[in-house]
């Protein structure tokens, strides 16, 4: 178990971040083992395809970073330096590493097992291999996100914040125990300690005024803490609404709800139980941005839903009457 002792300050400062790379990085489990999410096998059969088709990729420098156990080197998930970092500004500073670092992350990943042979530079003396092996982790993680996750990420973002949406209002009602309650079931809040089940390691970080730092995740399987207990506290997280992401999300229409509002509507009210923008909407149902905005300004006149601004988007949600409607529950 791997806990996180925060006091007062750090819960003041808990805040969530957006990590294409983290995506990148914990994707590469996904992409070596099917079995971890068979939701993710639509995108694993694309990118096989895509990836099969880039010349000279050193797929097994890309997949050496995947531990046996499934951990990864920390180094190449640091922290989130703002809400939305760019994949190039992430990838900056993971080539700004130090060289003892690298080893010391590669190493304490793979552990007990023996590095595999494509990140041997890390046991040669001197820092020269080891910033040569950065370099080329690097170089090779850049063509991977341009070919498996950046085509995506677009679509995968909305998905994040509108699972930040959901979570900052659940941070807003009830402090830290509800938003953690349905985080995950290896998550326990208890007297001021978050403690992470299911883990390799055992050890305790006092934040010690360092806050924690949110970054929900669409390949995380479950809670992806540092494997260094020297790193500030960061968790990333199993978002909300990945099965909806690869496939269309097929919706139940009742029929007199149907014959109340018409099945655009219906359709639309039924995938109204988490906020969520026009565009993903319009993704979910196949159809238009503008028609999508038609039926949004009928249903919010109507008092069936609400919205809300949150940042350059309008999220919309059912309201509580829409809930009456269509005999839902409003998401406490």
């Amino acid at each position: 178990m791997i806990s996180f002792e925060l006091g007062v300050e750090d819960l003041a400062d808990t805040r969530f971040a957006l990590s294409p790379l983290y995506e990148t990085v914990l994707s590469l489990r996904v992409l070596r083992e099917p079995g971890l999410s068979a939701l993710h096998l639509p995108w694993r059969r694309q990118v096989l395809g895509a990836l099969a088709e880039l010349d000279g990729l050193d797929t097994e420098l890309l997949m050496s970073v995947v531990a046996v156990r499934r951990t990864l080197p920390d180094f190449l998930t640091p922290r989130p330096a703002s809400f939305a970092p760019s994949f190039e500004d992430e990838l900056a500073a993971v080539r700004r590493t130090p060289p003892d670092l690298v080893r010391r992350d590669l190493l304490a990943a793979h552990e007990p097992d023996p590095l595999p042979a494509p990140l041997a530079a890390a046991l040669a003396p001197g820092d020269g291999p080891v910033l040569a092996l950065r370099d080329a982790l690097c170089a090779v993680l850049h063509r991977y996100w341009e070919a498996a996750v950046r085509p995506m990420w677009p679509r995968m973002r909305l998905l994040l914040e509108a699972d930040m949406t959901y979570r900052a209002r659940r941070l807003a009602m009830g402090g830290a125990r509800l938003l953690f309650a349905d985080m995950h079931p290896n998550l326990r809040w208890q007297g001021g300690v978050l403690h992470i089940g299911q883990m390799i390691s055992r050890h305790r970080v006092v934040a010690s005024g360092r806050g924690l730092l949110l970054v929900p995740s669409v390949f995380a399987h479950k809670p992806a803490p540092p494997v260094s207990p020297e790193e500030a506290p960061t968790l990333a997280y199993p978002s909300r609404g990945v099965a909806t992401l690869w496939v269309r999300e097929p919706v139940a229409d009742t029929a007199a709800l149907v014959s109340l509002v018409g099945a655009p509507k219906a359709r639309l009210l039924g995938l109204l139980d988490e906020p969520l923008p026009t565009v993903e909407l319009a993704r979910r149902l196949g159809v238009t941005a503008s028609a999508v905005s038609q039926h949004l300004g009928v249903l919010y006149a109507t008092g069936l839903v609400s919205r809300a601004r949150h940042g350059r988007q309008v999220l919309y949600r059912r309201s509580p009457l829409g809930d009456r409607l269509t005999g839902g529950a409003h998401p406490a």
